[in-house]
């Protein structure tokens, strides 16, 4: 089996206030969990706009992307373990401008999370998202 190179792709951290943006995942990698709106980078699509498409598309919402927050690794694996699919997730740090959430795309729920009560144990979501809103 070849290995194939990592896919870049976009998070949205969404802030309004003092909560963020969620939405609760339909496909791999982490689908089911709740995770910030994001997807594949197009080809010559940059950064920060692939970020506010992506969190258009999933959530309806509008949004100007800010400063880069962190970047993770995010893996969708075989049953056996083995990686089928290695995403590069670069998550730019967001200020909401307009519209309320509704689930579109692949996402299967959308909404607004209170910053504060966030927990990883109580609202079951990918890569840590109470550590990126931290």
């Amino acid at each position: 089996m070849s290995i194939r190179r990592p896919i870049p792709a976009a998070l949205a951290v969404v802030i309004r206030e003092r909560s963020v943006l969620l939405v609760r995942r339909a496909n791999p990698p982490d689908a089911g969990l709740w995770g910030f709106p994001g997807g594949k980078i197009g080809a010559g699509e940059l950064l920060a706009a692939a970020a506010v498409r992506e969190v258009f598309e999933e959530t309806g919402v509008r949004a100007d992307a800010g400063p880069i927050s962190t970047a993770v690794d995010a893996f969708d694996r075989n049953h056996d373990g083995t990686v089928r699919e290695q995403y590069v997730l670069v998550a730019a740090l967001c200020r909401w401008r307009e519209g309320e959430p509704i689930a579109v795309d692949d996402a299967l729920e959308a909404a607004w999370h209170d910053i504060a009560s966030l927990d990883d144990d109580l609202l079951v979501t990918s890569f840590g998202v109470s550590r990126v809103c931290g």
